[in-house]
């Protein structure tokens, strides 16, 4: 294979080099002919571009290189940059010389026409590639990088929990358990009780990483796998982590419209919905979000959960994130402070996001005194061994804290307008999906 000369460049960054000869490297999207010219659609993970070809620049050679080459298969191409405010992206190339580095076997599963939803997640290695998935999975990098730099930008510290742990955290109900050299270990669903350590060692920290939930949901919203942020406070009360919360939001889909436009493009998102993202949003209480959802034709009574449907009549009611606060005690974790005022409520808040999302964040205040903790861990039937370390926090130094988590592939799924969250994380696990 002959190595080209000219600079390899990326497609996001064409733009500086209009008018130069450049290098290429990518695979094929689709292609066609007409006459003497050969039009060539080109991806590099980064754009597409169409390359123009004609018998005069890249002669019978190129041609026949052209035309040996099937859907997704990868080549390199040296031409010069061309602005064309008619091509995608504003620049078109014209091409010099094509050089097929690996022409695909056979017929790319994958084709311009419509497929069933179970095909494509059975060839999401493949799928991955297409224009939409790539926006997508863009998008979900700046939404990540936005908030890696949201809270490094306050003075946070990364804190890395545990994904092996030896007892439940959100209920027994939904732990996937393992064998661990003999003994009984669970995969995470949660970071938050070692991030509780972390604030009490480093002020404010905020966890990063992946959680894993046994529910037996088949919901839009529900993976089995996941991602989640979890940043912790210490002296912070709930509302000052439901403002934390609020600031992140906002910081994050200003970053998104900052960076992605070209990809919300791609997605068909309309930026304007995300635009009217911003503080303050709206407050609700569970006991007044009841009596909303009882207006609205929702069976439910104070004390009962606030499901996907609740939740989706809630958020609809704002073109921003709504405040959900307040809820019953008993509906939340064993860790969730209670209201002094009224102790059947918890100091605890959930963030829904509008168009019917639904909740993106939930959290609150933690119960920061040691005898109401152990008969809270009581209550819930769960062992109290198996948090005395979590306990000595509230034996050496206690003091008020709070936090939330945020769930990332929910966010990615508001911020992008996707109907399930299957399409916002590389490899989806769900009760029936463990492969590819």
């Amino acid at each position: 294979m002959v190595t080209p000369t000219a600079p390899h460049v990326y497609l996001e960054d064409i733009a500086k080099y209009d008018g130069q000869d450049i290098l290429l490297k990518g695979w094929l999207y689709n292609k066609r002919s007409s006459g003497k010219i050969r039009f060539v659609m080109l991806r590099d993970g980064t754009g597409l571009i169409q390359c123009v070809g004609s018998i005069n620049d890249i002669g019978e050679e190129g041609f026949a290189a052209v035309d040996s080459l099937s859907q997704e298969s990868s080549l390199m191409v040296v031409g010069t940059v061309k602005a064309e405010p008619r091509a995608p992206g504003g620049f078109e190339l014209i091409l010099k010389q094509v050089i097929p580095v690996h022409v695909a076997m056979g017929e790319f599963p994958i084709s311009p026409k419509e497929h069933g939803t179970a095909f494509l997640m059975d060839n999401r290695h493949l799928w991955l590639r297409s224009k939409r998935q790539v926006a997508i999975m863009r998008i979900r990098h700046a939404i990540v990088k936005a908030i890696r730099d949201f809270f490094d930008g306050r003075g946070f510290t990364l804190f890395d929990p545990p994904i092996f742990t030896n007892a439940a955290c959100e209920g027994t109900s939904t732990l996937f358990e393992t064998d661990y050299f003999g003994e009984t270990a669970y995969l995470s669903q949660s970071g938050q009780l070692y991030g509780e350590c972390g604030a009490m060692a480093l002020g404010k920290i905020y966890t990063f990483g992946p959680t894993f939930r046994a529910e037996k949901s088949k919901t839009r919203r529900h993976l089995t796998e996941f991602w989640m942020i979890e940043p912790e406070v210490a002296y912070m009360d709930m509302w000052g982590a439901a403002e934390l919360a609020e600031d992140m939001c906002c910081f994050i889909v200003q970053r998104v419209l900052e960076t992605r436009m070209e990809e919300l493009k791609v997605i068909e998102r309309d930026p304007a919905i995300l635009e009217k993202i911003q503080k303050p949003f709206p407050r609700i209480s569970y006991d007044d979000a009841i009596k909303v959802l009882k207006n609205a034709g929702h069976d439910i009574e104070w004390g009962g959960d606030i499901g996907g449907d609740e939740e989706t009549t809630i958020s609809n009611l704002n073109d921003r994130p709504t405040i959900l606060y307040h809820f019953p005690a008993d509906l939340k974790a064993f860790y969730m402070k209670r209201d002094a005022g009224n102790p059947k409520l918890a100091l605890g808040f959930d963030v829904l996001a509008p168009e019917g999302k639904g909740e993106v964040i939930g959290g609150g205040q933690r119960e920061d005194d040691y005898d109401v903790l152990v008969s809270r861990i009581k209550e819930h039937g769960l062992n109290v061994e198996d948090f005395e370390w979590f306990l000595d926090l509230r034996k050496y130094g206690s003091v008020p804290h709070a936090g939330y988590g945020l769930g990332l592939e929910r966010t990615v799924a508001w911020l992008c307008g996707l109907p399930h969250v299957r399409e916002t994380i590389p490899f989806p696990r769900m009760i029936s999906r463990l492969k590819p």
